[in-house]
């Protein structure tokens, strides 16, 4: 190419400085040589901007392809920290299962794709089967359900969070102690057959998706109060041992409570936006 440019170059010189020698032959000849020779240098200046344009090319597809190699090492990377950590959960040492928690909600953290699979194993821990014993004096197990708890509420977005991500949770046949999910916004929030014990905070909470507290148990208390809740929330044969308030909260879709048992409640200003057949407990 560059030969064909130098050729071209002194072809358009000879062919524009003969030209206008032809065509003016009184005309200085200076003139005529100064004018090829910018003809001649405008061809080489074309050749120097395809140059560099495709140079230009040249290196954003070399930075592209190192992207993506370095895109493809965080992803494998990722990945084996991901498996490992799983593998992990399983461990009979306790300080190792909440390690494996911690990594995997730093895994969650700094690769968003990553966030609702890492919610999903940490309710899944929060499903397997519990019950406190007297062989557990410094209540180990409890120390690491309660750890997979705070890292699901730290996952989630915060109430104030404008269009943030939105993660569901499924904590069906979950034991929940302690946990406070206040203040942060969740798609689906599923507990059906859950056991709640001592005392649970869901309150000034978003829930966009549905709410499905059916069948479930709760021993101490439950706070569900300024919680707007966005479609569905079932409450059906649920039984609440303990203090439930749900003051001012907003009932956006279909609700129901057929065959609730309540003991104590408190839900002065709630609103629903479909007829809610409400049990005898919160009529009064």
């Amino acid at each position: 190419m560059l030969l064909s440019t130098i050729l071209a170059s002194i072809g358009v010189f000879v062919l524009v400085g003969g030209a206008l020698l032809l065509v003016d032959p009184g005309a200085p000849k200076h003139e005529a040589i100064k004018t090829g020779g910018l003809a001649g240098g405008a061809i080489i200046a074309l050749y120097a901007l395809w140059l560099n344009d495709r140079r230009r090319k040249v290196e954003e597809a070399r930075q592209e392809i190192e992207s993506q190699r370095i895109d493809h090492d965080r992803s494998r990377v990722a990945d084996e920290r991901f498996a490992r950590a799983v593998e992990l959960l399983g461990h009979e040492t306790a300080q190792v299962r909440v390690g494996a928690m911690h990594a995997l909600a730093g895994l969650a953290k700094s690769r968003a794709e990553y966030a609702q699979t890492v919610l999903d194993i940490l309710c899944a821990y929060l499903r397997q089967p519990y019950r406190k014993t007297k062989n557990d004096p410094e209540e180990i197990e409890l120390e690491v359900r309660l750890t997979s708890q705070r890292l699901i509420e730290d996952l989630l977005p915060r109430l104030e969070e404008k269009d943030p991500p939105i993660y569901d949770l499924n904590l069906t046949k979950a034991h929940l102690e302690y946990m406070d999910l206040s203040y942060r916004q969740v798609g689906d929030l599923i507990m059906r057959v859950a056991h709640l014990n001592e005392s649970n905070a869901f309150h000034h909470m978003v829930v966009h998706g549905d709410v499905y507290l059916t069948d479930a148990e709760v021993a101490g208390r439950l706070y569900m109060h300024h919680n707007d809740f966005r479609r569905k929330a079932w409450f059906s044969r649920v039984k609440v041992r303990g203090l439930a308030v749900f003051t001012e909260t907003k009932f956006g879709g279909e609700t129901k409570f057929a065959d609730s048992e309540w003991a104590d409640v408190k839900a002065d200003g709630c609103a629903f936006a479909a007829e809610a057949e409400l049990p005898e407990a919160w009529r009064n």
